[in-house]
């Protein structure tokens, strides 16, 4: 799958929708994906800072999605570690890469950049992929 048949299949989804999520570019097994900046996303006020479960969010789906450009279907995430590193504010940018495929289970990773290309999260999510899906 293409990077714009990935972005159409992923805008299928109204919360991705109002994300705002933008497919930069997509290969078998790795994706990079922009989200710009809501201010629905700020947590603390005084601080202009962005909630971690939207760096968590978006972890966990570049992770996903970085399965879907190598299977061309979704798969269940099992589950997902996210670190923080700093806070985050303005756009945002994550990449994602399919450390390990599997039969039933693959693992990816993710990491979430800031406007000024510092890394503000990270993470790694199992997810399944049993055998149907395409899993080598």
């Amino acid at each position: 799958m293409n990077a714009q048949e990935i972005e159409q299949k992923l805008l299928q989804g109204p919360y991705h929708q109002w994300l705002g999520l933008k497919v930069q570019s997509a290969g078998e097994g790795e994706i990079t994906l922009l989200a710009p900046f809501r201010e629905e996303w700020v947590v603390n006020a005084a601080g202009g800072y962005i909630h971690g479960g939207i760096l968590a969010t978006l972890i966990d789906l570049a992770a996903d999605w970085a399965l879907v450009a190598w299977t061309g279907k979704g798969v269940p995430t099992l589950n997902v570690h996210v670190d923080y590193h700093r806070p985050a504010r303005g756009d945002l940018t994550v990449k994602a890469k399919v450390i390990k495929r599997g039969k039933l289970a693959s693992s990816a990773e993710a990491w979430v950049y800031d406007a000024e290309g510092q890394l503000v999260a990270s993470g790694r999510g199992l997810y399944a992929t049993p055998a149907q899906v395409g899993a080598a």
